[in-house]
């Protein structure tokens, strides 16, 4: 068992002893696990530089992780499956997306119980830390990895930053987010790099040697600094700029990977720190964007298998991950990296074996899995903002985006439809609290939590009683629904006072050469940008919201338009670019005379409903219909009503 111990440093009653409907009081369990895997065992061999990782006695790779457990006081009361959730950058996610909590865990970690969803429904739940670069804290976890080290020695390779801010600055830390750095080998390197584009797929252009330097300020001064880089002239805001440098001292980035497989393992045995032994039968993967970026990665790699033999997780739920992967498993590897082209761009892109046009290639996700076994059940699940970002379609098309190709009969695809990447919330606003870029319109409304919560509930069942979930809902191209973005920004021209993106500065996915090291997780930079893939969006009906994938009331009872797209704020520079993740809401006019004066398209709230209870029971009539295909719960068909009733008073107020 490659979980050697768990440290408990605290155990207390959950959400001050309150009672969950048949589960019953919940509590918390805080604590380390201790990680000893055998770096020779072939379940591990995908694990890039474990051989070069320092071993115990017993010549296994040790390494430590956070962990966070919520579980039934009484097991028996549970429902025997446990949701390990990954944490996206330290952060726990789930009361948002599941308990619809309307804060985010404290900051001195109190997790908030929302409605209470996935304790009323008995899953224990989990939280394991496992990014090598997150500063850990009471409300973030981690992981302290393995080093890897060449004669002793930590070893020296290159590594690239990508800097994208909103605001003029001239220092910038040199980690993706405010992460952990990898630090510079050598301040004086002549031969890094730093280049600058205009906009993502934009022509490149390198900035001279001679006007930046790894340092940083510090009040009226400039002193070295090997985390960071100073540019004289200032990072100008809505420009991309990638630093090129050599860096020392690797950490086995893998090792997240292996934390996760080896909980869900943990979690099901009888090892004797195990402290919920024989009370769980099931056990699921849940990663939200990032995380479920690093999802895809772990069902590629084939790792669902632990090294007993046995399966980790019998069902995983990739949320918001697109067709990307990431950055979790390379030399020097920043595991919050999404847009830099790298080892995350990477064929293949689908569950299936295919053959990519641009490589001769012939693979799938799931390709390592279907040769060793412990096929996990899984539901990938996305926005509109996915698509938008020019790869989610090529996850059930071919590479050449000639033709659809169906997910495996263990797979489910469901695009939200006329969603962006977080789900919509009231205050409706623009600014991004992530990075502080500014969307030029008000952000996307649509609340989209039921569909997930039901997302759970049947993959549950699948795995339990074999009930198979909905069919998969997605863009097609053999029934036109599948089709370019410009086509959709076209029918946007009609709407007034919607400023259109620069078509050829939307995001696309090319093709990268990584240098003759890439397969063994070992980058050469710049990489070399090749040919482009083809992505696809839903197209919009007469309201310009979309046909494809699952429509809630916003969609099929409408009172707004709601995209998957947002153009960039002029303030904050790259106008005429996408912002990365967001959508937008414009409400429908209020009256007909108010479309008529400003020569909008869409009828209005008045043309189309009687008054606010026409409108609510038209929403429960479609709920209904979405809960009937098990596509939101029965439980949250008021809760759907509830949200269209807020979002209705927004609306008729402005």
């Amino acid at each position: 068992m490659p979980v050697s111990k768990l440290d408990i440093t605290k155990r207390e009653p959950y959400d001050n002893g309150t009672s969950f409907g048949d589960a019953g009081a919940y509590e918390r369990i805080d604590g380390l696990l201790t990680f000893a895997v055998d770096p020779e065992h072939p379940v591990n061999a995908a694990i890039v530089d474990l051989g070069l990782a320092p071993v115990n006695a017993d010549g296994n790779v040790e390494f430590q992780s956070d962990v966070t457990i919520l579980a039934p006081v009484d097991p028996a009361r549970g429902r025997g499956s446990a949701l390990v959730e990954l944490p996206n950058r330290g952060r726990k996610l789930s009361p948002r997306q599941f308990n619809r909590s309307a804060v985010d865990v404290s900051a001195d970690g109190v997790v908030p119980a929302g409605d209470g969803f996935l304790m009323r429904h008995g899953f224990t739940v989990v939280w394991i830390g496992w990014q090598w670069d997150v500063f850990r804290s009471p409300s973030l976890m981690g992981l302290e990895p393995p080093y890897a080290l060449i004669g002793g020695q930590p070893i020296v390779g290159q590594t690239v930053v990508e800097v994208h801010t909103s605001q003029l600055e001239r220092t910038k830390l040199l980690a993706n987010r405010l992460h952990k750095p990898n630090p510079v080998a050598d301040l004086e390197q002549h031969d890094a790099i730093l280049t600058v584009r205009d906009y993502e797929d934009g022509e490149v252009t390198v900035i001279p040697r001679s006007e930046w330097s790894f340092a940083k300020e510090a009040g009226n001064d400039v002193v070295p600094s090997n985390e960071h880089i100073c540019y004289a002239n200032g990072f100008q805001p809505g420009k991309l700029y990638h630093v090129i440098y050599n860096a020392i001292g690797a950490p086995v980035v893998g090792t997240g990977l292996l934390a996760v497989r080896d909980i869900g393992g943990f979690l099901r045995s009888d090892h004797g720190d195990n402290p919920f032994a024989g009370s769980i039968e099931r056990t699921y993967a849940f990663g939200i964007s990032q995380t479920g970026r690093m999802l895809r990665h772990f069902i590629y790699l084939g790792l669902n298998t632990c090294e007993d033999g046995q399966m980790a997780y019998d069902g995983i739920i990739p949320h918001v991950a697109g067709a990307r992967r990431g950055e979790f498993n390379h030399r020097f590897g920043q595991p919050s990296v999404q847009s830099t082209p790298g080892f995350g761009h990477g064929f293949p892109f689908a569950d299936d074996e295919m053959e990519d046009i641009y490589s001769a290639r012939s693979e799938g996700l799931l390709s390592r899995l279907r040769e060793t076994g412990n096929v996990p059940k899984v539901i990938y699940s996305n926005t509109s903002a996915e698509y938008w970002r020019g790869d989610n379609s090529l996850m059930h098309t071919d590479p050449g985006g000639i033709r659809d190709a169906e997910p495996p009969e263990t797979s489910r695809i469901y695009l939200f439809a006329s969603t962006q990447h977080g789900p919509g919330n009231l205050p409706q606003n623009n600014v991004n609290a992530n990075d502080g870029a500014i969307g030029r319109y008000g952000f996307n409304l649509v609340e989209y939590t039921p569909l997930l919560r039901a997302e759970l509930i049947n993959l549950d069942q699948w795995v339990r009683d074999g009930v198979e979930p909905p069919a998969s809902a997605y863009p097609r191209l053999a029934d036109g629904s599948a089709v370019a973005p410009v086509q959709v920004l076209e029918h946007f021209k009609d709407i007034p006072d919607v400023h259109l993106p620069d078509p050829e500065r939307l995001p696309v996915l090319r093709t990268v050469d990584l240098g003759p090291k890439a397969a063994h997780g070992i980058g050469t930079y710049p990489v070399t940008e090749g040919e482009r893939y083809r992505g696809y969006v839903s197209t919009v009906d007469e309201d310009g919201n979309e046909v494809a994938g699952i429509r809630l009331p916003d969609l099929t009872v409408p009172i707004g338009t709601h995209t998957g797209w947002n153009p960039r704020h002029p303030d904050t520079g790259g106008a005429d670019q996408i912002m990365s993740m967001q959508g937008f809401t414009k409400f429908f006019a209020r009256t007909r005379a108010d479309r008529e004066a400003s020569n909008d398209p869409r009828l209005s709230i008045q043309e189309r409903y009687t008054d606010k209870e026409h409108y609510l029971n038209a929403v429960r009539n479609q709920a209904e219909v979405l809960a009937y295909d098990r596509y939101i719960l029965p439980e949250d068909i008021d809760t759907v009503v509830s949200d269209a009733s807020r979002r209705w008073d927004i609306a008729l107020a402005e």
